[in-house]
């Protein structure tokens, strides 16, 4: 229970916490912040590259789907044995595409009226895309492939199977060069760089590059594998950084 006595000291003990001063924190959000400043920085790396990929495809047209079936079976069949004969691993062949496609016919059109389209066949696709780390047989494979029923090709894309050091050397580059930039603009406005308050990162690997289709090796004759030429790979890292500045 409250006394009479305790209720006359309370206007005092209030009127003495209105006069407590606020807390620092209130005085330090009034501080001016420091300035930013924020650059891409890019940096590349190349190697060259150990393996390829590849797709290949075999496409067979028949007056039955049955037909454009079975043939479009035995020469894939015929493909993959190849392929495991010169030393290709199971985990490196993989069927990545497969159709059966009616073929129409459309007739001219008698008195303005559509006419029914007429199945006229069946083509039947099937895709196998193939990963080649014995670049030396890669020309070999791709004129064999043809000769065994291949007649329609995707594009061939160089890489490497760990390119994990060439990234890191890239981001590595990139970071300097995103440093050095951000140098070069504090210090001509007469101040200097601080910490880094962000950063993002970007990486663009390499793309498929149209060095070898089956057309290429339709031309070739039957004991001649095919040019193919491998180049570099260049494996480039882009940043996004910020940093304070240092007034």
């Amino acid at each position: 229970m409250i006394s009479r006595r305790s209720l006359a000291f309370a206007p005092a003990l209030i009127l003495a916490l209105s006069v407590l001063p606020l807390p620092a924190i209130a005085a330090d959000s009034d501080a001016p912040k420091p300035g930013i400043v924020a650059v891409t920085g890019e940096g590349t790396a190349r190697l060259v590259p150990d393996m390829a990929v590849m797709t290949l495809t075999v496409m067979r047209q028949e007056k039955t789907a049955r037909e454009a079936l079975d043939a479009n079976n035995s020469a894939m069949a015929a493909v993959l044995a190849a392929m495991r004969a010169d030393g290709i691993e199971e985990r490196d062949l993989q069927t990545s595409g497969f159709s059966i496609d009616p073929q129409y016919f459309y007739p001219d059109r008698k008195n303005n009226e559509p006419a029914e389209p007429v199945i006229t066949g069946y083509r039947v696709m099937n895709s196998l895309t193939v990963r080649i780390r014995d670049l030396d047989k890669l020309g070999a494979i791709l004129d064999k492939s043809v000769s065994l029923g291949v007649n329609q090709g995707g594009q061939i894309m160089f890489t490497n199977d760990d390119p994990s050091a060439a990234i890191t050397e890239a981001r590595e580059a990139a970071m300097k060069d995103a440093v050095s930039k951000a140098t070069t603009l504090v210090e001509a406005g007469g101040a200097a760089l601080g910490r880094i308050t962000q950063i993002s990162e970007q990486q663009f690997r390499p793309q498929p590059m149209p060095v070898a289709r089956a057309e290429m090796a339709l031309k070739a004759s039957a004991d001649a594998s095919v040019p193919v030429a491998s180049g570099e790979n260049a494996y480039r890292v882009s940043v996004n950084v910020s940093f304070e500045i240092n007034q």
